[in-house]
């Protein structure tokens, strides 16, 4: 990877779409930060009055005037969090709310800047501040940021951020997707203040084959050649000094001696400062080798099968996003339990707290966009935001040992628009980094009877991906072809491949008719999966299963009462946090491998 093309990339997006917000710094919770969580004033706009200008927050000036609205004794909607679950009648709004509140900042001394930081908010965000419009921002799952240097006052400042969740044919995801469509802030808001001349990025990875050679690429916020940047990673006793070209930007590569690297049985992260003359970060980082080779995927040059599992940002018993540390730590203790090494992390980018800590806990993540169905991929809008997206996600999280996968679709169609849409969000990421690998999930295999086995004929992207991820619902949406001993799959036998979705849906505590789909029982759903793993067997290249999914989770195209309505019931737990049968089946089969490693 070439830091030079990753803030290219980025630069040259924001360009695009009407966006405003500026490409991300680099790990921006490590920063001087003053936080604008808390309780932030609403007014619900479904007819979109609010854009003449609600976001100039005007008071009566005497007794002949008056104001249509007021945010100081509107609603109160806590930030983050989403708005569809914090007040009954938002519960499956889709449209616009005004988010306003105030605050005080003194004006930064000379030589600092003050960004406004936004890590998340769903999905299309207009930002006001003291009556000026500042920023414009889609996508519900990236962050963004808005230099408000000079625009601030010392005391009773305001921010008004009109937030729209509509779905649209152009946007992504767009018109239909399986998840619940949660509107708001719905992660940390905070203002950071920093040098002006301050370190805006860095990559520090270790080679994708090299177990000893570490690269690093620095960039500094102004072009200015000549400034000294030193890395040190104290606990290796190195500590090397670069200096910046004319762009400002510092790149170089050392051997590290007696390095410990990042694995899922020890997930070493080192301490790494960045320093300059007016700027200092620190950062934890690990350092791993993930590759393929034939049909293995090698972890630090060992084979490594990957017990996997999905799950949403979604606490189901509170049935909200989840934004916190402590959501984390819910979602992430469950996937240990159930002896997963394997994340992936659907359909989009989650949030920060929740990648970090699976990093810590020894978790490979796979992560990826909203690339799920029904997008319009002959929109040259659509794919100039996808690329948008794609880099804002691999800027953020490049420098996770974890992330071991970018995902670049989700059960999409060939065709020439497609195909090319998928290439070049491949190019995106690795062209910001390139040490993890590429996957896709595909949805298109098709039965061969007279073969026993599932296909996937004339797919163009499977040429594009390092592991093929297949979702396939055998004994769900498709019925049972054969016996699953006899069922066979021949789907790029020269690659990894991994299921990335299987399983069916159960209520959890009815039992009784294990052999009808209709009755949503665990013994059905315990029963497809034992037949599943059966026909796993048979798969040659098989490096991977993740069942589809570890929570039930909200959806609002599901109406049976029978399935307990508004929810998918494919978790292996239940909303309530009730473990199903089929958990402890695959917690067995998890185990089992596991002692196989």
């Amino acid at each position: 990877m070439n830091l030079k093309y990753a803030l290219i990339a980025v630069s040259m997006c924001f360009s695009c779409g009407g966006t405003w917000a500026q490409s991300q710094i680099i790990n921006a919770y490590a920063r001087d930060n003053r936080s604008l969580n808390g309780e932030w004033h609403a007014i619900i706009d479904p007819y979109e009055r609010g854009r003449h200008d609600m976001w100039k927050n005007r008071k009566p000036q005497n007794n002949n005037e008056f104001r249509e609205y007021s945010f100081d004794e509107g609603i109160v909607l806590n930030v983050p969090g989403d708005f569809n679950s914090q007040l009954p009648e938002l519960k499956y709004y889709e449209g616009t709310v005004w988010y306003g509140r105030y605050f005080d900042m003194p004006e930064p001394a000379t030589g600092e800047t003050l960004l406004l930081y936004f890590a998340g908010v769903a999905n299309v965000a207009d930002i006001y501040l003291n009556a000026e419009k500042i920023g414009h921002h889609e996508g519900g799952f990236t962050p963004f940021q808005i230099d408000i240097t000079g625009k601030v006052k010392d005391k009773d400042n305001f921010i008004a951020v009109a937030v729209n969740n509509n779905r649209r044919p152009d946007a992504i995801p767009a018109m239909n997707f399986d998840w619940w469509n949660y509107g708001g802030i719905t992660r940390d808001v905070f203002i950071i203040r920093l040098p002006e001349e301050h370190i805006a990025d860095y990559h520090i990875r270790l080679d994708k084959r090299d177990p000893k050679l570490i690269h690093a690429d620095v960039a500094l916020s102004r072009p200015i050649a000549g400034r000294s940047v030193t890395i040190s990673v104290p606990e290796l006793n190195i500590s090397k000094v670069l200096t910046t070209d004319s762009e400002g930007k510092a790149s170089t590569s050392f051997k590290a001696k007696n390095l410990v690297r990042w694995d899922i049985d020890n997930p070493k992260l080192y301490d790494v400062i960045l320093t300059t003359e007016k700027d200092t970060v620190a950062e934890e980082i690990g350092f791993r080798n993930i590759k393929t080779e034939g049909t293995e995927i090698l972890l630090n040059d060992r084979p490594v099968f990957l017990c996997g599992v999905s799950f949403h940002e979604e606490i189901p018993q509170r049935k909200g996003r989840a934004f916190s540390q402590a959501d984390a730590a819910m979602l992430l203790n469950e996937a240990k339990d159930l002896g997963v090494n394997f994340i992936r992390l659907a359909h989009y980018p989650q949030n920060e707290h929740i990648v970090r800590m699976a990093e810590k806990m020894g978790f490979m993540l796979w992560e990826e966009i909203p690339i799920w169905q029904g997008i319009d991929f002959g929109n040259d809008s659509t794919q100039a935001k996808a690329v948008r997206m794609m880099s804002e996600m691999v800027n953020r999280d490049k420098n996770r040992a974890a992330i071991a996968v970018w995902g670049i679709a989700n059960e999409t169609r060939p065709s020439e628009a497609r195909n090319a849409f998928l290439a070049k969000l491949k190019e995106t990421a690795q062209s910001i980094d390139d040490t993890k690998l590429i996957s896709a999930a595909f949805d298109n295999s098709s039965w061969n009877k007279d073969k026993k086995c599932w296909e996937i004929n004339n797919d163009p992207a499977l040429d594009l991906v390092d592991i093929v991820g297949i979702n396939k619902y055998v004994g769900w949406y498709e019925n049972w072809r054969a016996d699953p001993s006899e069922m066979g799959w021949n789907v790029k036998p020269e690659k990894p491949l991994i299921f990335t979705e299987f399983g069916g849906e159960a209520l959890y505590g009815r039992h009784g008719n294990g052999e009808a789909k209709w009755s949503w029982s665990e013994d059905y759903q315990a029963d497809l999966y034992r037949k599943n793993l059966m026909m796993f067997e048979n798969v040659v290249n098989l490096a991977g299963v993740s069942p589809w999914i570890l929570f039930d989770f909200r959806s609002p195209t599901r109406f049976s009462p029978l399935q307990g309505l508004e929810f998918n019931r494919k978790g292996l737990t239940s909303d309530r946090g009730q473990r199903k049968e089929a958990w402890y089946l695959m917690r067995d089969y998890f185990n089992t491998k596991n002692k196989d490693r």
